[in-house]
């Protein structure tokens, strides 16, 4: 992909952070957290490149669904809500999309695309 890997370093930090911190509960007895990057659906003009950082823990609720990307909103009691919505924010400007789903297997899965090396549409100034 073409991207400021510095700021997709970041997303996937603070994703994988997020998923590490849903799964240290004393209920979660074996920690499993799955980082993949694989090829995702193209057409003719686009090319994308998905990534996925998968937990195991309990999963968001449905009250905390509807405002998870909402600025300064958090469920943690020191986080500032930033986290989640600069991800997004991030990966939007990169012209890709952030979402989320529950994992079959217990948890969160967050999935986020970029546009692949050469795509037609990829962005204007991708950096490094």
């Amino acid at each position: 992909v073409l991207c400021d890997r510095t700021m997709v370093e970041q997303v996937l930090l603070n994703l994988s952070r997020n998923a590490m911190q849903a799964m240290d509960t004393p209920e979660i007895r074996e920690r499993v957290l799955t980082l993949r990057v694989r090829r995702a659906a193209s057409s003719e003009s686009q090319r994308w490149v998905e990534f996925s950082v998968t937990d195991v823990g309990p999963g968001i609720p449905p009250e905390v669904v509807e405002r998870l990307f909402t600025p300064f909103y958090t469920t943690k009691a020191e986080g500032m809500g930033l986290g989640l919505s600069l991800c997004r924010t991030v990966v939007e400007q990169h012209g890709g999309l952030l979402r989320h789903e529950p994992n079959p297997a217990g948890g969160t899965i967050f999935r986020f695309t970029l546009p692949a090396q050469g795509a037609a549409n990829g962005p204007a100034n991708p950096g490094s």
